[in-house]
């Protein structure tokens, strides 16, 4: 795991069918409270569409939202039709759609807009074995984004260029000044509860006022919810759109990247094609 933080793994969370998580994670602030606290309800599904429930979410077509056993999807309905349509997210007793329902009662209005996207492009085009530019890259999204807040180019414009020297150790005072990275991608969470150094996430750089960094972390994710959702439910975007980001790299999130030199692994900090060119 070359100094990431050591996850909680093999243990169990007895009753949840779920993996132990270490909710201490930096990577984990933003759902931490929620999960541990539906992970002491007798059924996790029930507690988190209780939430979703108290706070008035609805699907990508404005029905109630809630989290139902995964059997409760017709075997010949897509599963984003089924959301927009009837509201019930298919929840598996796993760790992905554990961290899929928590992203949800974070990020509601963009999970919403992703879905009513997708389910519009089902309606238009079917279910056929490509996804097309547009739902690959709301699925890229959906799994394993990052929202890269910045209140100044120059960590974004570093980012883009694989400039790691000056985004990570030349530029290390920013982090949390003015730029930060908020998790979005359930997948990418899902994969960090046993994180390791070449952990890689599709950063999509947002452009935020610089009071953001006085704010408190939920008011910075309702802004960025809201801020992102009309993109998402209508912008013109691809896969292109994202910067990679080693989030390992992070300044806080890896004691091992303390030192300069950690960066200096190139199979997993590459220089990109313009730089290897």
């Amino acid at each position: 795991m070359d100094g990431a933080l050591a996850p909680s793994v093999p243990g169990m969370c007895e009753g949840s069918g779920l993996p132990e998580i270490d909710w201490r994670a930096p990577w984990f602030e933003a759902v931490a409270q929620r999960g541990q606290d539906a992970l002491a309800h007798g059924d996790w599904r029930e507690a988190l569409s209780a939430h979703a429930n108290a706070a008035g979410l609805v699907s990508g077509q404005g029905r109630a939202l809630r989290f139902v056993a995964q059997e409760d999807l017709p075997a010949a309905t897509a599963y984003e039709a089924f959301i927009a349509a009837t509201g019930g997210v298919p929840t598996r007793r796993n760790l992905h759609d554990f961290f899929n329902a928590l992203i949800w009662l974070t990020y509601p209005r963009a999970k919403a807009a992703l879905n009513a996207r997708q389910a519009a492009a089902i309606a238009a085009q079917g279910v056929q074995a490509t996804r097309g530019a547009t739902r690959d890259a709301a699925t890229v999204f959906d799994e394993n984004a990052v929202l890269f807040a910045c209140s100044d180019a120059a960590p974004g414009e570093a980012l883009r260029a694989f400039d790691w020297q000056t985004l990570f150790v030349t530029r290390r005072a920013d982090w949390g000044r003015i730029c930060e990275v908020q998790p979005f991608g359930h997948a990418l969470l899902e994969k960090l509860v046993a994180p390791y150094k070449s952990v890689t996430a599709h950063a999509w750089i947002v452009d935020v006022p610089p009071a953001y960094f006085g704010w408190t972390p939920p008011e910075r994710r309702a802004w960025l919810d809201g801020q992102i959702a009309p993109m998402l439910a209508s912008g013109s975007w691809t896969t292109r759109d994202f910067a990679p980001l080693p989030v390992l790299g992070i300044p806080g999130w890896c004691p091992a990247n303390d030192d300069p030199s950690y960066y200096l692994d190139r199979s997993v900090f590459r220089p990109g094609r313009r730089q290897k060119a």
